[in-house]
């Protein structure tokens, strides 16, 4: 089943996403930290040092947003990320971001689609996506796109949404994702759809085990996940 963010309008789902992306955009790094209680901030520190042994030297994110997960990435010490996503109001949000935190020259934001990437086979060292590939239309084409542009032997670390399997995980996280999370985000941003869309969009989307298998299925291997905060979250590892 494909969640859209806005029911009542045409469009297909990438298309939608981004225009609810520019929608939020500039209530977007407010709303992420307050929503989360700043776990965000953690989940995607320990995301990045599982690059550590690695040491990366360039490095793709994917769905980068604002280009929090990005800018995380410098602690590896890379000489340079990339950072694609199909918002540009977002982007620019980026973009003020590093320019004011003088990073602009070590982290470079595209506009570009996360399933069809401008970019040549073997390329990365490495590939991140934190709270991205949930919204991709096409998942299996997103993460084999993801893989072609991984050098033979880089990683792909991923960060999403998971579901809590455990009481009473499971139904705080429910009550809160379902009533709390969107009356928060529609009276921050303004926006109804897109803090509805986030419930939903994490209900229908594979994780665990099932995202591993599409992780292999696409040709990653030596897969692991590792759940964070009570399986709130997850981190997926996967290597070309």
């Amino acid at each position: 089943m494909t969640v859209v963010p806005y029911k009542d309008k045409e469009g297909g789902k990438k298309e939608q996403v981004a225009d609810m992306f520019n929608n939020i955009s500039k209530k977007y790094d407010l709303l992420n930290h307050v929503l989360s209680l700043g776990i965000d901030i953690i989940w995607r520190k320990k995301a990045v040092s599982l690059l550590k042994k690695d040491q990366p030297k360039l490095i793709l994110d994917i769905a980068t947003g604002t280009g929090d997960f990005a800018i995380e990435a410098l602690a590896l010490n890379p000489d340079k990320v990339i950072g694609v996503d199909i918002s540009e109001g977002m982007l620019s949000e980026g973009r003020k971001k590093l320019k004011k935190r003088k990073l602009d020259d070590r982290i470079e934001l595209q506009l570009g689609d996360s399933e069809k990437l401008l970019f040549k086979e073997n390329k990365f060292d490495a590939v991140i996506v934190s709270f991205g590939v949930r919204n991709f239309e096409n998942l299996e084409k997103g993460l084999a796109d993801m893989r072609r542009v991984l050098k033979p032997g880089g990683k792909t670390v991923i960060v999403e949404f998971s579901k809590p399997k455990k009481f009473p995980m499971k139904q705080a996280y429910n009550f809160y994702f379902k009533y709390i999370l969107p009356k928060i985000g529609k009276v921050v941003s303004k926006d109804n759809a897109a803090y509805t869309y986030l419930p939903e969009s994490v209900q229908v989307f594979p994780d665990g085990k099932d995202f591993l298998d599409i992780l292999e299925r696409v040709g990653f291997k030596n897969t692991t996940c590792t759940p964070l905060t009570f399986g709130i979250s997850s981190i997926y590892v996967g290597e070309k």
